[in-house]
């Protein structure tokens, strides 16, 4: 369902290129909140987070 996982946000953010394109996008808040966030651990649940916090108001 969530594709290839990753130990750690920072794995896959080493792992994954489209997963790094799409977190230098986010603004620098967001990366913090995701960066505090466990469970990050595909690109998948990268972008699920990410809307998450966009419908929650918390990032644009």
């Amino acid at each position: 369902m969530y594709g290839a996982e990753y130990l750690s946000l920072e794995d896959l953010l080493d792992q994954d290129p489209s997963a790094y394109e799409f977190f230098q996008t986010l603004s620098p808040e967001a990366k913090t909140l995701l960066e505090e966030e466990d469970g990050v651990t595909s690109f998948a649940r990268l972008q699920s987070k990410a809307a998450q916090m966009r419908r929650a108001g918390l990032m644009e």
